[in-house]
């Protein structure tokens, strides 16, 4: 994939398929470590001990639509290009966390990618959950939780467009302002 904002897609698609009521996305960014970290982390159905030992096999997946899931073998793959890892935890009917690490400086590594337009196209999913986006770097930090903006919105849906505009560009401001550098 082009960017890790397309994983993040699918694994966050993944945890809502798996009927999550909760997921949380982290993305740890720091230069000083030359690190990057991404996890995933959802209430879902969970996947057994057997399913767990399988599914980085690209010809295994719990869809019934097709016979191949790439999501997460892919993930893992570009982990591992990058002198990175991917770790996967998950219990029945407890979740799942997903956990990809990878050397920041990596000339393999592709761009983390349009963060802001991944978390509207996650949202726009309409599906009954909430989203905790927490981003750091080694610039700052800050948190996105979809239950405090429903709070605020109470009856306006996070899906209505004025809503996904207003999220788009303060994540967007957000995310300028802890931007990680190399100076």
């Amino acid at each position: 994939m082009k960017e890790l904002a397309l994983h993040i897609l699918d694994i966050v698609q993944n945890s809502i398929t798996a009927d999550a009521k909760r997921i949380n996305l982290k993305i740890a960014e720091s230069i000083k470590d030359d690190e990057l970290t991404i996890v995933v982390e959802d209430d879902g159905f969970g996947m057994d001990e057997e399913m767990l030992m399988k599914v980085t096999d690209p010809f295994v997946t719990s869809r019934t639509t097709r016979k191949v899931g790439l999501g997460i073998p892919l993930l893992k793959q570009a982990a591992e290009e990058c002198e990175g890892s991917l770790r996967i935890h998950s219990e029945v009917n407890s979740g799942t966390t997903i956990k990809a690490t990878f050397q920041h400086s990596h000339i393999d590594r592709v761009p983390l990618g349009d963060i802001p337009e991944t978390i509207c196209t996650i949202l726009l999913y309409g599906r009954d959950f909430d989203l905790l986006y927490e981003h750091l770097t080694d610039q700052g930090q800050f948190k996105f939780d979809t239950a405090e903006i429903r709070q605020v919105l109470q009856e306006t849906p996070l899906t209505h467009p004025d809503v996904i505009v207003w999220i788009r560009e303060s994540l967007t401001e957000e995310l300028r302002s802890i931007a990680a550098t190399t100076t």
